[in-house]
């Protein structure tokens, strides 16, 4: 909730921590007016000094106990005055209105996509799977949807005349597309071992691309530095909200066309794609539980959700390169906890095997992160059993070498 005007955020906080004195909760006001939080227990803080809701990790949580040097659970972080006037001014990033305003910004070819009920793939799921199809466009991505938006607002704001990503290839390519319709030089930073495909077809697409570092970390340092010593804008994914409420649109379509959805299954990387369709969905079809996913060999936006605090990871060990990333954004873990049901991992191997489903019944040729969804439902058969449920799959920038090796080979 925002301030009222007989309220002060001292009043607010000092609220929430006494609801938790009084539900026999330990309130640790040990951290500076820098906290670094790593508990188990600050989602729920942080979405009790933001609205009226259930606060507290229970005692038992072993992701409250188990990470990042965590409190014992059960224990709740009381964040100084400047820390929550951070969290409470984070609340409420995307807004409904601009995300319908974001469907005229946007170029058509990206908007109105495939959504269907796939036959096959429901019988082989013994559930009903709607497939919301975002790779039949020029990025083969629904990375477009977010650019379009960035672009068209800068345009209109005058101030920048050139962008810069870090990028591990989809919003890259995105962004040269949707920068070069409107005259912007584009820049990006990706990792050494970024996929070879979506490096040519960034340069291709007209970005100029800098190759540094193992994964997108490195990349994501240099573009901020480009950015401060060039004068270019820019385009941070998923904290920049163009690239959130551009993404949300999806959520537009998917209930206009069909409102009995139980659940919806997102793939979950940087947090655009999850936090807009949640947004929408959240408001729109409050019935409709959104899940979001990702490879256990990527996990640090799952770990950190689940312990309401960001949590880095050291490594990457996945072949689901759109969605892999060792350091969450604050802000866009924020708009998660709000909006997001569930956080689940899956395993490279059943993400081959989601894969596989996809061009067997569908037809579709995706790379990994799109088949996030159905590995989901392959590992948790009983959860959806019976249920109306959606994923949507959102890139097909796949090596044919790729492809051939985790899906058509037999031996994976």
């Amino acid at each position: 909730m925002l301030l009222g005007g007989d309220e002060s955020l001292g009043s607010v906080v000092e609220s929430a921590v006494g609801e938790a004195e009084a539900a026999d909760v330990t309130v640790d006001r040990s951290l500076d007016d820098e906290p670094q939080p790593a508990s188990g227990t600050n989602r729920k803080m942080m979405a009790a000094v933001a609205m009226p809701r259930e606060f507290c990790i229970p005692r038992s949580c072993p992701i409250a106990a188990g990470h990042c040097g965590a409190p014992e659970a059960g224990t709740i972080w009381a964040p100084p005055m400047a820390a929550a006037a951070r969290i409470v001014g984070a609340m409420g990033r995307l807004d409904r209105a601009r995300i319908r305003d974001a469907v005229r910004m946007i170029d058509p070819v990206f908007l109105n996509t495939p959504q269907f009920e796939c036959g096959s793939l429901s019988a082989a799921l013994d559930c009903s799977v709607v497939l919301k199809v975002e790779t039949l466009n020029p990025v083969r991505s629904f990375k477009g949807r977010g650019t379009e938006t960035v672009m068209s607002n800068l345009a209109a704001d005058g101030r920048y005349t050139s962008v810069v990503c870090a990028s591990a290839g989809n919003l890259g390519l995105a962004l040269a597309y949707s920068g070069g319709r409107r005259g912007f030089p584009v820049t990006v930073f990706a990792a050494e071992t970024a996929n070879p495909l979506k490096i040519e077809r960034m340069r291709s697409a007209g970005a100029a691309v800098n190759l540094a570092g193992a994964d997108i970390e490195l990349p994501r340092v240099l573009a901020q530095e480009h950015a401060a010593s060039t004068g270019s804008y820019l385009v941070e994914d998923s904290l920049d909200i163009g690239t959130c409420e551009g993404a949300a649109t999806i959520a537009l379509e998917l209930v206009a066309a069909d409102g009995n959805l139980d659940a919806v299954l997102v793939a979950l990387g940087g947090g655009a794609l999850a936090s807009g369709v949640g947004h929408v969905l959240h408001e729109l079809s409050p019935g409709t539980e959104v899940i979001a996913i990702q490879p256990v060999g990527a996990p640090a936006m799952a770990l950190s959700w689940r312990s309401g605090a960001v949590v880095n990871t050291d490594t990457i060990d996945t072949i689901a390169d759109g969605v892999a990333g060792r350091h969450p954004i604050p802000e866009v873990l924020q708009d998660l906890l709000e909006v997001v049901d569930d956080v689940v991992l899956v395993s490279d191997d059943t993400i081959k095997v989601g894969m596989r489903h996809l061009f067997d019944s569908a037809g579709l040729v995706v790379e990994p992160s799109a088949a996030l969804g159905v590995a989901a439902v392959l590992e948790d058969r009983a959860r959806f059993q019976g249920r109306r449920i959606a994923t949507i799959i959102c890139g097909s920038n796949v090596k044919r070498s790729d492809f051939e090796r985790w899906v058509l080979d037999p031996r994976g």
